[in-house]
């Protein structure tokens, strides 16, 4: 399927009321298109308008929120970013550059005033990005492709500090560069002989979809997959294929390795299982993201498009900041996902981010079941029209108490971005389902670990909340997000919106750190035992009598012990497993952990600063192997490509890194077993031990902040366990709540999180 991008609404305002006009204009030089992420030299040339630009006046050169392109400079002409500013008449210019000046979501600002002199009609100021005059190697582009991108030029002829956008704005594209790493994805749980696809797409080094060219395939089924033909083309031009028409002939899990038309290994999908003949079949959905309508990248309809034919999700949303989104926009975002929607193919869900502020509840998502539903801002901070100003809910306790005379057709999480949700100040049982633990801001576990403390009973979900347009497939490229963005897997009986409200509504999900592995939880339940889908604390709340809860399940009349089965299938190694009661871990099973030690070793730290906005903590430093050498290296983790560890010498690793609440680290190879020590240096902590005391389980340094750890283990000479299934026996706290539930992590560095099942005495 083919799809044209659409340059997006713009819904910003601006401050002046002269015509754009008679403002000026603007023009670039060479106009594009430029690679993604690439250093390139161009001249912006503004000229003056018909008021010319007075004493103290000014231009601004905004870039979009979202740009993670360098940060310009001007004083250092051999550096990258270097931009040197010139004005035709010879006046004096002052320049600056504030990542957080104009309106947003324009905020990342160059100003150049006018400090000495003036400037007439057709004079111009001009500005060269990467000026290589003084052997700068260019300016930094951003990371992600945009058809449309704009230097945004805004100017204050008469100096009033009131600015209008210039007349004729150019754009220019920023296109994928060539393909670097390969994608191949399966749908985790399919029924036998259900239909089901491959997608498959190549990225250039940042995560952008890139154009292989013309090229042959080859495919290798491994387990009883069928319907998979030998070969597959890329037509010209084509970013993504898919598959259609494969089955699973038998119970079992199946994978497909992808391979050139020469025979050698591209990608390994992750595994599809097969589902129970009744049971529920996996939807794979990133339902926190943003266009460029409000604060990200691309239209609405770019923005479905790649989540359906480029991220291969089953179900998507677009949660726009609400302060943002106009009541022309809400229509118009309302419409398009009434035209993606496709039962049994593809699922969309209208919604928003209820944007408030941390101090009146914080960020919360808003999901509904269907079209035509009213937004209820948390502000209109951004949106002149005022006609609806007395639906506005400026705190989450009104908000809640105004989404409850729909609440049988709308759901909420709670979300940490820019801003956190505060769940102890507004929580509504009926309404507010899970909470995100994870997305391209970090992971937030502690949420979940409030709502453990709350006695709330949540689910677990993660999603991008990308501002790069690519929902489903967000890489965090050079910017302050520190993550992949992550997934939610949503257990369904079909793929139908009715089917994916019902299951967020009953917690029956897992969310991920953006793999798609394969993961169930169940507990055996004794005679007599209640399974409720709506918390027992509300009124009319049913319970129906069960033999098995699955995650996301609250019971009641579970006492004694739980016979807890827990299944994983995943295209990584599997590193750990932690078995949950709240923020208690009952057990941690490494499958690898009994195999003999080996060589290698895992280097890991994580945490945030603190729950607000600029969490990112810095980890630069270096390992050092003392009486030893190390002879590979295997980053985890380090999303950014211009920013891997390096190998100093035989026996020191350096890197330069930031967590924001996940996890980076390092697989290190040492030439000999046994001998020797490890000191890992940072800016956080210093780890130092003797490698022979190194075993599967690591040992931990507290670094203090918020869960900051530096940690380091050994790791076997091969993982081969990427599936296994366990069960447990787990004696039950009799007079509290029991939330079970399983975090695994991945050799790869991913993760996931099953919903909690609630195991309550209460009635």
């Amino acid at each position: 399927m083919t799809h044209t991008p659409t340059r997006p609404r713009e819904n910003w305002l601006p401050a002046s009321f002269i015509d754009p006009r008679l403002a000026g204009s603007v023009s670039i030089d060479p106009p594009g298109p430029f690679v993604a992420g690439s250093y390139a030299r161009l001249t912006l040339t503004c000229t003056a308008g018909r008021f010319g630009i007075d004493d103290t006046g000014a231009i601004r050169v905004c870039f979009r929120f979202a740009t993670d392109g360098g940060p310009p400079q001007f004083d250092k002409p051999a550096a990258p970013n270097f931009v040197s500013v010139e004005a035709s008449n010879g006046a004096t210019l002052d320049v600056r550059y504030d990542y957080k000046l104009s309106t947003r979501p324009w905020d990342r600002t160059i100003v150049v005033r006018v400090a000495r002199g003036y400037m007439r009609e057709g004079d111009t100021i001009t500005l060269r990005f990467g000026d290589p005059s003084g052997g700068s190697p260019g300016f930094r582009l951003q990371t992600f492709v945009d058809p449309f991108h704009q230097f945004l030029v805004l100017a204050d002829p008469i100096a009033t500090g009131a600015y209008v956008p210039v007349g004729n704005q150019p754009t220019f594209a920023i296109v994928a560069g060539p393909p670097a790493t390969w994608h191949a994805v399966l749908p985790t749980l399919r029924r036998v002989g259900e239909a089901f696809d491959l997608g498959l797409r190549a990225d250039d080094r940042w995560g952008n979809p890139a154009v292989p060219g013309e090229r042959v395939l080859r495919l290798q089924g491994d387990g009883p997959i069928a319907g998979l033909p030998e070969t597959v083309a890329f037509a010209a031009g084509q970013t993504s294929l898919r598959v259609e028409g494969l089955t699973l002939r038998a119970p079992g899990s199946a994978s497909v390795m992808v391979c050139d038309d020469a025979g050698r290994p591209l990608v390994r999908s992750n595994p599809v299982t097969a589902a129970l003949v009744d049971g529920p079949i996996s939807c794979w959905a990133d339902l926190h993201a943003q266009s460029a309508e409000t604060i990200g990248s691309g239209s609405i309809a770019d923005y479905c498009a790649f989540a359906r034919d480029q991220a291969f999700l089953d179900a998507v949303s677009h949660q726009g900041n609400d302060f943002q989104i106009t009541q022309q926009f809400w229509e118009e975002l309302n419409a398009v996902m009434r035209s993606f929607y496709r039962p049994g193919r593809f699922v969309t869900l209208p919604g928003y981010e209820w944007s408030g502020n941390t101090a009146l509840g914080g960020d919360r998502n808003v999901f509904f079941r269907e079209e035509g539903r009213p937004i209820r801002r948390s502000s209109h901070a951004l949106t002149p029209d005022l006609s609806d100003e007395a639906s506005d809910c400026h705190d989450a306790r009104s908000l809640f108490a105004a989404l409850a005379a729909h609440k049988e057709d709308v759901v909420c999480w709670a979300h940490c971005g820019g801003r956190y949700a505060d769940i102890a100040y507004a929580h509504d049982v009926a309404l507010e389902r899970s909470v995100e633990v994870h997305s391209s801001w970090g992971t937030f576990e502690w949420l979940l670990d409030d709502a453990f403390a709350l006695g709330y009973r949540v689910g677990v979900v993660a999603n991008s909340d990308g501002h790069k347009g690519r929902p489903g497939a967000e890489m965090p490229g050079a910017s302050q997000f520190g993550a992949i963005g992550g997934l939610t897997c949503f257990l369904v009986p079909e793929l139908t919106r009715d089917a994916l409200f019902a299951a967020m509504r009953a917690r029956h999900h897992y969310g991920t750190t953006g793999c798609r592995l394969h993961l169930a939880v169940h507990a055996a339940l004794p005679p007599g035992a209640l399974v409720h889908t709506d918390d027992p604390v509300l009124p009319g709340s049913q319970g129906r009598p069960a033999s098995i809860a699955v995650m996301g399940d609250i019971v009641t009349g579970a006492g004694g012990e739980l016979a807890l089965s827990v299944e994983i299938a995943a295209a990584s190694p599997i590193h750990a497993i932690e078995i949950r009661r709240g923020t208690e871990v009952i057990e941690t099973i490494r499958p690898a952990g009994g195999l003999p030690t080996g060589r290698r070793y895992l280097a890991v730290w994580q945490g945030a600063e603190y729950r607000g906005r600029f969490r990112q903590s810095s980890w630069d430093g270096a390992l050092h192997i003392e009486a030893n050498t190390i002879e590979a290296v295997a980053p985890v983790n380090f999303f950014n490509p211009d920013e891997q560890p390096r190998l100093v010498d035989p026996h020191t690793l350096a890197w330069r890194s930031i967590t924001t609440g996940n996890f980076v680290g390092i697989v290190f190879t040492l030439a000999e077993r046994n001998a020797g020590r490890a000191r890992i240096a940072t800016a956080n902590g210093t780890l130092d031990c003797a490698l022979a005391d190194l075993g599967p389980t690591p040992v931990v340094l507290d670094c203090g902040k918020l869960d900051r750890r530096l940690s380091i283990a050994r790791l076997p000479d091969a993982n081969p366990h990427r599936a296994t299934a366990l069960s447990r026996s787990i004696l039950l706290q009799p007079d509290s709540d029991n939330p079970i539930y399983v975090a695994v992590t991945l050799e790869d560095g991913h993760r996931a999180w099953s919903s909690p099942i609630y195991l309550t005495p209460k009635p």
